[in-house]
């Protein structure tokens, strides 16, 4: 399994709600229809800072979700809420551990 780490600085936080509501409407639907798609997490880090972690079966897959989520944020013009490119992190995942219980949405 592979995971790439992308954090997003200088997010608009006027613009978080409407960042997240695209992200479960948009972007997850095209991630989670992609072949090897595992998971994904969002995680709101305040001041201007948002990271997602997403899970892949390949190196391939993992390095293709990037492109996607580029090409999310151009098709949503989200430039201005997410003017910096992300910081990008990703490999092998060497060592996992989940368990699984029911979260709660925000």
């Amino acid at each position: 399994m592979y995971a790439t780490i992308r954090r997003y600085e200088g997010v608009d936080n006027a613009r978080t709600d409407e960042l997240t509501r695209k992200i479960g409407e948009s972007l997850l639907p095209r991630l989670s229809e992609t072949d090897g798609f595992r998971g994904y997490f969002l995680i709101e880090a305040h001041d201007g800072v948002m990271s997602s972690v997403n899970f892949w079966e390949t190196l391939e897959q993992a390095d293709e979700s990037t492109r996607i989520a580029s090409n999310w944020v151009r098709d949503e013009k989200l430039e201005t809420a997410l003017p910096n490119p992300p910081k990008v992190t990703g490999g092998e995942v060497i060592v996992k551990k989940m368990v699984e219980k029911e979260l709660v949405s925000a």
